[in-house]
């Protein structure tokens, strides 16, 4: 019997991306794990502190600010740009030349770069020379982002909803475009209303397009950075000052780098949980509804 021999040189192929991936991202979280447990005082003296920074950092009332105004912000656009994504690729045409049109019109807002959201934004709410701004001040409207928070707070919500639920729209349309015909036509059969359809075939079917979205519209607004810092700084105060923010600030603005460390894995592993949790959830979810409609 010949022995079949298996080719190695086919990982001569992948070694690149994984030095590519080791020098883009490994190396660098060793470095952000070598400051968090240690102090330097310059002359690149290291001093072993051990686990006082996360003491510190948990401990501190300004991160606990920072991230309860992280999860706000997150919940208020899920629970936006969910659902509205999802209606405006309902009521999307399914076919015809309509179709290019509402794509290409959705995909536009996601070609911006974030700091050029940011700087549209900062200039369309400003209420001497933006149009948003001047518009709402002449109908009486009290509006001013940059010293009211609660302004600031609606400014920047609304600019993540203009630019992000475009994504939620695209995903949704295409697991709505791969839903078969043949169980429309055995609703349209049996009489089922639009409400029923949506119920017990289109979001059943849209059910892991939508976790995707959901998991990467949480990440993105639980580290969002760029947009609220062009906008607001932050500001008023510390009224929009996102885990994000706050940690550029601390690593950047006050050069403590073992807080910032800490502060930095802490936010790493916050992220990695929740998104753990809403993977879990919501495949559990998908799981029982295929096993109910099995």
């Amino acid at each position: 019997m010949i022995e079949k021999q298996v080719n190695q040189k086919a990982w001569f192929m992948v070694l690149p991306v994984f030095l590519l991936v080791a020098f883009s991202a490994i190396i660098p979280l060793m470095t952000v794990v070598n400051y968090a447990f240690q102090d330097t005082f310059g002359s690149n003296q290291f001093y072993w502190v051990g686990l006082d920074w996360f003491k510190e950092i948990i401990h501190s009332e300004r991160f606990h600010d920072a991230f309860f105004r992280q999860v706000a912000f997150s919940a208020i656009i899920l629970t936006i740009e969910i659902p509205l994504g999802v209606a405006i690729a309902l009521a999307m045409p399914k076919k015809g030349w309509g179709v290019p049109v509402c794509l290409i019109s959705m995909a536009l807002p996601l070609l911006i770069p974030w700091n050029v959201v940011g700087t549209i934004w900062q200039i369309f709410a400003r209420v001497d020379i933006g149009l948003l701004g001047h518009t709402l001040t002449q109908l009486g409207i009290n509006y001013n982002y940059t010293q009211d928070p609660v302004a600031a707070w609606i400014t920047i919500i609304v600019m993540d909803v203009w630019h992000w639920t475009s994504l939620v729209v695209l995903l949704s349309y295409a697991g709505l475009s791969s839903i078969p015909d043949v169980y429309y036509q055995a609703a349209k059969i049996d009489g089922a209303s639009k409400i029923s359809i949506f119920r017990y075939i289109q979001l059943p079917k849209m059910q892991r397009v939508l976790l995707i979205a959901v998991l990467l519209r949480f990440m993105d607004s639980f580290m969002i950075y760029t947009e609220p810092f062009v906008i607001t700084g932050g500001g008023p105060g510390n009224s929009t000052t996102f885990m994000s923010i706050d940690l550029v600030k601390m690593a950047i603005g006050q050069f403590d780098l073992g807080p910032a460390a800490a502060m930095s894995l802490l936010y790493f592993l916050v992220i990695l949980l929740l998104s753990w949790v809403f993977y879990t959830v919501m495949s559990n979810i998908g799981e029982e509804s295929s096993n109910g409609g099995v």
